[in-house]
């Protein structure tokens, strides 16, 4: 991803969230440092839990929502023998039990069993919604909610270390998974039960920890702009008329496009950028870049894509 040269706006902010703070005390010191109410984040972190918060700033807010599915990546540790009603060290102890003689070879084999789709269920104490309310709010009013489980995707387990009780592993999983879940099920895999002791998310999709600014230090210059915040996205570039035309909420039709990004399918969310690549809009293609390409070699006035979101000035 490119750096960020001049001041913005709007745009999105890469932060690395202290242990001890909610995600919506990262949005709160975010809008006083920045002056502005217009701030949100991609994703909830527990409270006890470090690592990366994509916020959106201004117009980024309204881009948020294409971060929301992306895989996460997770620095994790757990403690054998030990059951919390939280599933992390904040919880009550719930039970203790004696941890068997395992070695790294078993516990790498293991945690590698969880590679694969499987159903998981959230945790009681979690930020998932049931009737409007927060789980977690809910199980401290003593209303435990048990939701059915869902289906998730663990991807990789690497950097799997094991000291004789506590275990350090470092994972990719898809959107939904809670790594309190998975925890508790390396626990019951071996027979003691685990608790997480330490949580670190060190990536969202393309985005990485080693770019993110600590909050302490956020200014406006830590804001991303919005090109580069969904850069990732495949688009369309368009002639100076057709730009023009989609800041007035005009679709976007074949004769004007100038440049295909990257490849897409029918019906998938892309950028429109301007003939000077500022980005104007987010869009939904209703054609297949290739067939997009045919229909620009044809000067077709056929409709490519329908705007969902106009982003530019």
């Amino acid at each position: 991803m490119k750096s960020k040269m001049q001041k913005t706006t709007d745009g999105i902010i890469l932060v690395d969230k202290p242990c001890d703070m909610t995600s919506h005390d990262v949005v709160n010191v975010l809008r006083r440092k920045l002056q502005t109410k217009r701030v949100g984040h991609s994703g909830t972190l527990d409270p006890f839990a470090s690592g990366l918060i994509i916020a959106g700033i201004g117009k980024g807010t309204r881009v948020l929502e294409y971060f929301l599915n992306m895989d996460k990546t997770y620095r994790a540790e757990l403690e054998l023998g030990r059951i919390t009603d939280t599933f992390d060290l904040t919880g009550k102890l719930v039970e203790e039990r004696e941890v068997p003689a395992l070695s790294l070879e078993e516990v790498t084999g293991a945690l590698k069993a969880f590679i694969g789709e499987q159903l998981q269920t959230p945790p009681a104490y979690s930020a998932k919604k049931h009737n409007g309310e927060r789980l977690y709010k809910l199980a401290r009013e003593g209303n435990i909610i048990n939701l059915p489980p869902s289906r998730v995707q663990i991807y990789s387990m690497e950097e799997i270390s094991f000291d004789g009780r506590k275990i350090s592993f470092t994972t990719r999983v898809s959107k939904g998974t809670y790594i309190r879940s998975l925890v508790m099920d390396i626990g019951y895999r071996f027979g003691c039960g685990a608790t997480t002791t330490y949580l670190r998310r060190t990536a969202q999709g393309p985005f990485s920890l080693n770019s993110s600014s600590r909050l302490e230090e956020v200014s406006a210059l830590s804001i991303i702009t919005l090109e580069e915040a969904i850069y990732f996205m495949p688009g369309l570039l368009l002639n100076e008329q057709e730009s023009q035309r989609v800041l007035l909420g005009g679709q976007v039709h074949a004769r004007n496009v100038v440049g295909i990004l990257g490849s897409f399918v029918k019906d998938e969310i892309i950028r429109i950028l301007g003939n000077d690549e500022r980005l104007l809009a987010v869009a939904r293609s209703e054609r297949t870049s290739s067939f997009v390409k045919t229909l620009q070699r044809e000067e077709s006035w056929e409709r490519v894509a329908k705007l969902e979101k106009v982003l530019g000035a």
